[in-house]
């Protein structure tokens, strides 16, 4: 079984992508940046607002498809500072609970200035 996820509780895709894909017993989210789905517009100009936002969005992605942060396995963070580590990483602990998703983090160029950070996601929903 494949299926798109959309919802316009997350930011429109800005390019040739999904918000998100169900594949079986999977859900994977896209990159997810800081973006207000409302407005369009980057919401938050420190790392903390960003990082909130970024997993706001992703959180109503896993949502729009009966899954939540909970069913998240793995996730990959993108900085645009690695010096933005420590408190994206006191925002990411609000959203998650243990045992937490295995993660990757690094530091990029992003798309679109002013924006921080980016994050996708993996979420396993089977037994």
């Amino acid at each position: 079984m494949k299926k798109v996820i959309k919802t316009d509780k997350a930011p429109a895709a800005i390019g040739p992508y999904s918000q998100g894909y169900r594949a079986a017993d999977f859900i994977f989210v896209s990159g997810q940046g800081p973006l207000n789905p409302q407005t369009g517009k980057i919401q938050g100009a420190t790392i903390e607002e960003q990082t909130r936002q970024t997993l706001g969005n992703i959180k109503a992605i896993l949502e729009a498809n009966g899954a939540s942060l909970t069913d998240v396995v793995k996730g990959t963070v993108v900085l645009t500072d690695l010096a933005n580590f420590k408190p994206m990483n006191e925002v990411y602990k609000t959203f998650f609970t243990e045992p937490f998703p295995a993660r990757i983090c690094y530091g990029a160029q992003l798309a679109l200035p002013g924006m921080l950070v980016e994050i996708d996601a993996i979420a396993y929903i089977g037994e």
